[in-house]
């Protein structure tokens, strides 16, 4: 997930302010609060409060994911009445401080409560402005640091595109990293230390930074200064240059990458992709092509947020976002302990993904100021039936997997490395693994997928 941070006291003002809304105002004035109070005071008590009613929802019942659903369809046919009935059951028994059925509940209700009454993209903003307001370098190191070392969500595909990109490139003394993700850096201290202990001539490594995410933009300048700082310490000849002035991936451009023919250059996409308008992927892997790459390293989240938004289904795009959001706060909830602030954080984080995906509709993101915010996710598959129109797929090194391996005997029971199907063959329910790329799994779900690519023979 990206990392954003959140001062938790300015923002659960905020979220306080907009349950209150849902309470007071309802959908929306036109919506008569009056003709379904009984029934939805009828509903509540059998559901949640009454312990001694016939149908209670005692704890462990996984009533959230039924509701949300519920409420989802309701949205679709948008019967007003039904949604009405529903928020208002959902916004009484939510609460981002609770346990597992109640965060869900109210971090999914603020998305359905913006699809609903058409505010999503002026919810998201708000959110976006808090966060932007009350974060600072030191806060997001911290969270970070302690994300990476309870999860292997991100540092799986740190060690992955690393172990590939420091193979394609040895030997090579004038390296160019083009790092197009929102990850803060994270992942290159250990590829500089790993460059510092080559047997050969350490190389000279130019990182070239992409960054659309508007939150991370304040903080490249300290990050780019300790890189600096790090690089000299390690004895790396080193150079930072940061790309901050895009709002989508699909306005970066050859020339903005400043490469040079001889530049063994890698091209690293973490949690990027995704980004790009659907209709601009193709042009955007083709510039990656332009650039003629030793190696191309994509990292993605395994979820298809694509195929159902093509049909136009709402209710099979809900299902498919609390699938994948439901697993990502199960590994939250395991994780990290029920006090923890940087858990909070995270939380909250994710909530603001979730309104992004669900509530704002594919026109808020048309125009280019608000491009860098569109997102639609695919599975490892479909992002390979895009790439190898350009690129040819490359199965990762028996060294990388087994760092891969060792990375994941450092977290709790449950993370588990898929590999590809020997062979290549697919079949038997295998339909939608990609057969080259990595998978990072929680508790048997696919969470993260891992892939190298290298420029097509023709």
């Amino acid at each position: 997930m990206d990392i954003s941070l959140f001062s938790p006291n300015k923002e659960a003002n905020f979220l306080q302010q907009y349950s209150n809304q849902i309470k007071i105002n309802g959908l929306a004035a036109a919506i008569d609060m009056q003709s379904t109070n009984q029934q939805t005071q009828n509903s509540h008590t059998s559901t949640s409060r009454s312990s001694g009613s016939s149908e209670p929802c005692p704890a462990g019942t996984k009533w959230a994911s039924r509701l949300l659903m519920e409420c989802a369809r309701a949205v679709s046919e948008k019967d007003s009445s039904k949604i009405n009935h529903l928020l208002w059951m959902l916004n009484e028994l939510a609460s981002p401080y609770g346990d597992f059925e109640q965060k869900l509940a109210s971090y999914f209700l603020q998305a359905l409560f913006c699809k609903a009454t058409d505010s999503g993209l002026r919810c998201y903003k708000t959110l976006t402005s808090v966060a932007e307001k009350s974060h600072s370098f030191d806060s997001a190191r911290k969270l970070i640091l302690k994300f990476q070392e309870l999860s292997p969500w991100t540092t799986f595909g740190h060690v992955a595109s690393n172990g590939a990109i420091l193979e394609a490139l040895e030997g090579e003394t004038k390296l160019h990293i083009i790092d197009i993700s929102n990850t803060l850096c994270t992942q290159w201290p250990t590829l500089l230390e790993a460059l510092a202990t080559r047997n050969d001539e350490t190389p000279h490594l130019k990182l070239t930074v992409v960054v659309t995410a508007s939150i991370v933009k304040s903080l490249m300048k300290e990050i780019g200064q300790r890189m600096e700082k790090f690089a000299r310490l390690m004895g790396v000849p080193f150079e930072i240059k940061v790309i901050s002035g895009l709002n989508n991936l699909g306005q970066l451009t050859k020339e903005d990458l400043g490469v040079q023919e001889d530049e063994a250059i890698a091209v690293n996409c973490i949690g990027a992709l995704r980004r790009v308008e659907v209709a601009e992927r193709g042009a955007v892997i083709r510039m990656f092509q332009s650039l003629r790459p030793r190696v191309v390293t994509v990292v993605e989240e395994e979820a298809d947020l694509f195929s159902s938004s093509v049909n136009d289904d709402f209710v099979k795009y809900f299902e498919e976002c609390l699938r994948f959001y439901t697993l990502y706060f199960d590994m939250l909830e395991e994780s990290f302990v029920p006090t923890s602030n940087d858990r909070l954080m995270l939380e909250r984080e994710c909530m603001r993904s979730i309104i992004r995906v669900l509530g704002c509709d594919h026109h808020d993101h048309d125009d280019d100021k608000n491009g860098g915010e569109y997102e639609r996710r695919e599975r490892g598959n479909q992002w390979s039936d895009r790439l190898k129109a350009a690129f040819s797929r490359v199965g990762f090194s028996d060294d990388v997997v087994d760092d891969v391996k060792a990375l994941l005997k450092r977290y709790r029971a449950g993370w588990a490395l898929v590999l590809p199907p020997q062979g290549g063959g697919g079949g038997g329910g295998e339909e939608d693994i990609d057969q080259t790329g990595l998978y990072l799994t929680w508790k048997e779900e696919p969470a993260v997928w891992a892939s190298i690519w290298k420029p097509s023979a023709n």
